[in-house]
Protein backbone atom coordinates (compact mmCIF):
# COMPACT_ATOMS: atom_id res chain seq x y z
CA UNK A 1 0.00 0.00 0.00
CA UNK A 2 1.73 3.35 -1.04
CA UNK A 3 2.04 6.64 1.66
CA UNK A 4 0.93 9.82 -0.55
CA UNK A 5 1.18 13.21 0.76
CA UNK A 6 -1.45 15.25 0.16
CA UNK A 7 0.19 18.39 0.12
CA UNK A 8 2.74 20.97 -1.59
CA UNK A 9 4.04 22.22 1.23
CA UNK A 10 7.87 21.56 1.21
CA UNK A 11 7.93 22.27 5.12
CA UNK A 12 5.31 19.22 4.97
CA UNK A 13 7.46 16.65 3.00
CA UNK A 14 10.81 17.83 4.72
CA UNK A 15 9.09 16.28 8.06
CA UNK A 16 7.69 13.58 6.55
CA UNK A 17 11.04 12.33 4.84
CA UNK A 18 12.39 12.49 8.68
CA UNK A 19 10.66 8.80 8.99
CA UNK A 20 12.34 7.50 6.05
CA UNK A 21 9.42 5.53 4.77
CA UNK A 22 9.22 6.15 1.13
CA UNK A 23 5.88 8.21 0.28
CA UNK A 24 4.49 10.40 -3.06
CA UNK A 25 3.04 13.90 -3.25
CA UNK A 26 0.06 14.52 -4.88
CA UNK A 27 -1.52 18.30 -4.55
CA UNK A 28 -5.34 18.49 -3.33
CA UNK A 29 -7.26 20.90 -4.82
CA UNK A 30 -9.60 22.04 -1.98
CA UNK A 31 -10.96 25.79 -1.03
CA UNK A 32 -9.52 26.25 2.11
CA UNK A 33 -11.81 28.88 3.57
CA UNK A 34 -13.26 28.86 6.53
CA UNK A 35 -16.95 28.06 7.34
CA UNK A 36 -18.90 31.08 8.77
CA UNK A 37 -19.31 30.84 12.48
CA UNK A 38 -16.50 27.90 12.38
CA UNK A 39 -13.74 27.76 15.30
CA UNK A 40 -10.42 27.78 14.05
CA UNK A 41 -9.37 24.41 15.41
CA UNK A 42 -12.69 22.96 13.21
CA UNK A 43 -11.45 24.05 10.16
CA UNK A 44 -7.86 22.79 10.51
CA UNK A 45 -9.76 19.51 11.16
CA UNK A 46 -12.15 20.16 8.30
CA UNK A 47 -9.44 20.79 5.82
CA UNK A 48 -7.10 17.76 6.96
CA UNK A 49 -9.77 15.15 6.19
CA UNK A 50 -10.82 16.81 2.90
CA UNK A 51 -7.02 17.19 1.87
CA UNK A 52 -6.85 13.86 2.02
CA UNK A 53 -10.06 12.78 0.74
CA UNK A 54 -9.53 14.62 -1.80
CA UNK A 55 -6.73 12.48 -3.34
CA UNK A 56 -8.20 9.27 -2.96
CA UNK A 57 -9.84 8.78 -6.14
CA UNK A 58 -6.33 9.23 -7.77
CA UNK A 59 -4.65 6.87 -5.25
CA UNK A 60 -7.61 3.86 -3.99
CA UNK A 61 -5.06 1.67 -2.49
CA UNK A 62 -3.19 3.99 -0.33
CA UNK A 63 -2.41 5.76 2.86
CA UNK A 64 -3.28 9.23 2.44
CA UNK A 65 -1.91 11.94 4.98
CA UNK A 66 -3.76 15.46 5.04
CA UNK A 67 -2.34 18.27 7.54
CA UNK A 68 -3.91 22.10 8.07
CA UNK A 69 -2.80 24.89 10.20
CA UNK A 70 -4.81 27.43 11.66
CA UNK A 71 -2.96 30.48 13.69
CA UNK A 72 -5.21 31.82 16.23
CA UNK A 73 -4.37 35.09 18.26
CA UNK A 74 -7.15 35.96 20.78
CA UNK A 75 -9.91 34.01 18.98
CA UNK A 76 -9.06 35.49 15.76
CA UNK A 77 -7.19 33.15 13.01
CA UNK A 78 -4.53 34.44 11.30
CA UNK A 79 -3.69 33.03 8.33
CA UNK A 80 -0.73 33.51 5.51
CA UNK A 81 0.28 37.39 4.92
CA UNK A 82 1.47 36.90 1.37
CA UNK A 83 2.74 40.43 1.39
CA UNK A 84 5.28 42.38 3.46
CA UNK A 85 2.25 44.96 4.35
CA UNK A 86 0.18 41.96 6.13
CA UNK A 87 3.30 40.30 7.52
CA UNK A 88 4.17 43.35 9.37
CA UNK A 89 0.78 44.16 10.79
CA UNK A 90 0.62 40.31 11.93
CA UNK A 91 3.49 41.06 13.86
CA UNK A 92 2.53 43.73 15.46
CA UNK A 93 -0.47 42.43 16.63
CA UNK A 94 1.27 39.34 18.30
CA UNK A 95 4.31 40.69 19.76
CA UNK A 96 4.34 39.99 23.63
CA UNK A 97 1.22 37.73 22.59
CA UNK A 98 0.87 34.12 22.57
CA UNK A 99 -0.62 32.43 19.27
CA UNK A 100 -2.10 29.16 19.25
CA UNK A 101 -1.02 26.82 16.20
CA UNK A 102 -3.42 24.11 15.35
CA UNK A 103 -2.45 21.62 13.53
CA UNK A 104 -4.61 18.99 12.08
CA UNK A 105 -3.44 15.85 10.97
CA UNK A 106 -5.48 12.81 9.13
CA UNK A 107 -4.09 9.62 7.99
CA UNK A 108 -6.93 7.83 5.17
CA UNK A 109 -6.99 4.45 4.11
CA UNK A 110 -8.40 4.90 0.39
CA UNK A 111 -9.26 0.99 0.89
CA UNK A 112 -11.12 0.12 4.07
CA UNK A 113 -12.52 4.31 3.99
CA UNK A 114 -10.93 4.15 7.65
CA UNK A 115 -10.27 7.70 8.99
CA UNK A 116 -7.79 8.68 11.95
CA UNK A 117 -7.71 12.60 12.59
CA UNK A 118 -6.81 15.05 15.24
CA UNK A 119 -5.48 18.17 15.90
CA UNK A 120 -2.14 18.80 17.47
CA UNK A 121 -2.43 22.39 19.16
CA UNK A 122 1.14 24.61 19.98
CA UNK A 123 1.54 28.14 21.53
CA UNK A 124 3.99 30.40 20.68
CA UNK A 125 4.70 33.16 23.00
CA UNK A 126 6.16 36.23 20.95
CA UNK A 127 8.77 38.61 22.11
CA UNK A 128 7.96 41.87 22.83
CA UNK A 129 9.53 43.45 18.82
CA UNK A 130 10.36 46.61 18.09
CA UNK A 131 8.85 48.20 14.70
CA UNK A 132 12.87 47.86 13.70
CA UNK A 133 13.34 44.50 14.36
CA UNK A 134 9.59 43.45 12.32
CA UNK A 135 11.03 44.86 9.78
CA UNK A 136 14.63 43.82 9.65
CA UNK A 137 13.37 39.88 10.32
CA UNK A 138 10.57 40.21 7.57
CA UNK A 139 13.50 41.43 5.07
CA UNK A 140 15.98 38.49 5.65
CA UNK A 141 13.16 35.83 5.97
CA UNK A 142 10.29 36.95 3.76
CA UNK A 143 7.32 34.44 5.27
CA UNK A 144 4.82 35.52 3.40
CA UNK A 145 3.72 31.86 3.09
CA UNK A 146 3.58 30.58 6.69
CA UNK A 147 0.63 31.11 9.24
CA UNK A 148 1.42 34.56 11.54
CA UNK A 149 4.04 35.33 9.25
CA UNK A 150 6.59 33.56 11.86
CA UNK A 151 9.20 31.14 10.41
CA UNK A 152 10.23 28.62 13.42
CA UNK A 153 12.11 26.83 11.58
CA UNK A 154 14.60 29.27 10.45
CA UNK A 155 14.97 32.90 11.63
CA UNK A 156 11.57 33.00 13.07
CA UNK A 157 12.77 31.35 15.98
CA UNK A 158 14.49 34.68 17.29
CA UNK A 159 10.89 35.76 17.70
CA UNK A 160 9.92 33.40 20.14
CA UNK A 161 10.24 33.75 23.62
CA UNK A 162 8.80 30.21 24.38
CA UNK A 163 7.22 27.30 23.10
CA UNK A 164 4.48 25.14 24.57
CA UNK A 165 3.02 21.52 23.07
CA UNK A 166 3.52 18.15 22.78
CA UNK A 167 5.23 17.84 19.41
CA UNK A 168 7.42 20.71 17.97
CA UNK A 169 7.34 19.12 14.55
CA UNK A 170 3.28 20.50 14.73
CA UNK A 171 4.52 24.16 14.83
CA UNK A 172 5.96 23.68 11.41
CA UNK A 173 3.42 21.75 9.82
CA UNK A 174 3.06 17.78 10.39
CA UNK A 175 2.94 16.39 13.68
CA UNK A 176 4.93 13.58 13.40
CA UNK A 177 4.57 11.82 16.50
CA UNK A 178 0.60 11.56 16.37
CA UNK A 179 1.36 10.61 12.57
CA UNK A 180 3.47 8.00 13.69
CA UNK A 181 0.94 6.67 15.68
CA UNK A 182 -1.36 6.65 13.18
CA UNK A 183 0.86 4.79 11.16
CA UNK A 184 0.56 1.55 13.50
CA UNK A 185 -2.52 1.62 13.55
CA UNK A 186 -2.86 0.84 10.50
CA UNK A 187 0.26 -1.57 10.39
CA UNK A 188 2.75 0.60 8.97
CA UNK A 189 5.95 0.87 11.03
CA UNK A 190 8.39 3.51 11.08
CA UNK A 191 11.33 1.53 11.63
Amino acid sequence: MELILASTSPYRRELLSRLKIPFEVTSPLVDETPLPDEMPEQTAFRLAIAKAQAVAAQHPDALIIGSDQVATLDGMQLGKPHTHENATRQLRTMRGKTVTFHTALCLYNSRSGNTQAQVVPFKVSFRNLSDAEIEGYLQKEQPYNCAGSAKAEGLGIALIEKMTGDDPNALIGLPLIALVDMLKHEGVSVF
